[in-house]
C-alpha cells in the first residue's frame, strides 16, 4: 500500500495519524510504501477499503 494512498483516504497526515494513533512524525519516516505491520492495521480499519500489498520478496520495514 501507498502512503499517498492511505494520506487520500483518511483526507490527511494528521487524521490516518489519529486514526492509527501514532504522530505525524512516525509516518513522515515511512518510505513510499506503508510498514507492512501498519498496511494490515488500515486494511483492517478501512474495512478493506485498502489494501496491503504483502509481496514475499519485498522489504518490508
Amino acid at each position: 500500500m501507498k502512503k499517498s494512498e492511505a494520506i487520500e483516504h483518511f483526507g490527511s497526515v494528521t487524521e490516518l495519524a489519529k486514526k492509527l494513533n501514532v504522530t505525524t512524525q512516525s509516518i513522515s519516516q515511512w518510505g513510499n510504501e506503508i510498514p507492512l505491520r501498519r498496511a494490515f492495521e488500515i486494511e483492517r480499519i478501512t474495512n478493506g477499503a485498502l489494501k496491503a500489498d504483502f509481496t514475499p520478496n519485498q522489504d518490508h520495514a
